[in-house]
């Protein structure tokens, strides 16, 4: 049975990140508004926590999530067993059964890990890769970002006209939001923190951080070959500091932690 794709509306276009002949991530094609001057708005966190619950609720609802006896549910829900908050702010994982290979993770803590990621990362890595999602969140990394997008020219009318709720959108909008969401891009200092803070929150857990180490090892085995052209390979390193310079510095801590590396496991 094939897998469904992940579709992701952008405001400029459907993003692709793998094999089109199955499709991708789910967010209707967004049609892009001529700019224009608007008044200033004021955005309250009321007001941006319904917008990401708005925007996870859509994706949610035009992706196919797997069920809780699906075997890659199972997994993740093992996984992150005992993973309820980041800094007080609750987490919730599902998985997307899509071909894409991604995750991400939204300023509210619901935490999307599409199953081809799953297919390609063992355990301690793939919880590597969310303690490295979920330290974006942690330090607030994914809220300005996504403030960012609500307060583009296409969201301002919309936000201007209401008080103190946030104003109902449009599919195209929601899928724009959502494609900010995922695809939101982070300086070099950003993904330097995301690293030690999901380092740190991992650590905290009783998981062992080594795992973002043997994640990137991963990816910098697949920065030069096909994979890296289309997947979440770029979304990694395309703007992130040097993947060597990253597992060095990683590996360093962990280290000096006197964190036994575990046995690699496929």
């Amino acid at each position: 049975m094939l897998k469904s794709s992940f579709k992701l509306l952008a405001i400029l276009g459907l993003i692709y990140f793998s094999a089109p002949a199955y499709g991708q991530f789910n967010l209707k094609r967004a049609v892009g508004s001529a700019t224009k001057a608007v008044q200033a708005v004021t955005l309250t966190d009321e007001q941006m926590a319904d917008y990401v619950k708005e925007s996870v609720k859509w994706m949610d609802e035009h992706n196919p999530v797997t069920p809780d006896d699906n075997p890659y549910t199972i997994r993740l829900k093992k996984l992150t067993e005992g993973l309820t908050d980041a800094d007080g702010i609750p987490l919730n994982f599902k998985v997307y059964d899509v071909v894409d290979v991604n995750a991400f993770a939204c300023p509210d803590g619901s935490v999307r890990v599409f199953s081809s990621l799953m297919d390609i990362m063992n355990d301690d890595e793939l919880l590597g890769i969310i303690g490295h999602e979920i330290g974006h969140v942690m330090k607030h990394h994914s809220k300005k970002a996504f403030r960012t997008q609500l307060l583009s020219d296409a969201m301002k009318d919309a936000i201007a006209s209401t008080g103190g709720k946030a104003a109902a959108l449009t599919d195209s909008q929601l899928g724009s939001l959502g494609s900010s969401l995922i695809n939101a891009k982070f300086s070099q200092k950003q993904e330097k923190e995301a690293d030690d803070c999901g380092y740190d929150f991992l650590k905290a857990h009783g998981r062992n951080p080594w795992g973002m180490v043997m994640a990137f090892e991963k990816f910098l085995e697949m920065e030069n070959g096909q994979a890296a052209k289309s997947s979440y390979v770029t979304k990694m390193f395309s703007s992130h500091p040097e993947t060597k310079d990253r597992i060095a510095r990683m590996s360093e801590r962990a280290n000096k932690d006197g964190i036994e590396r575990p046995a690699k496991v496929e």
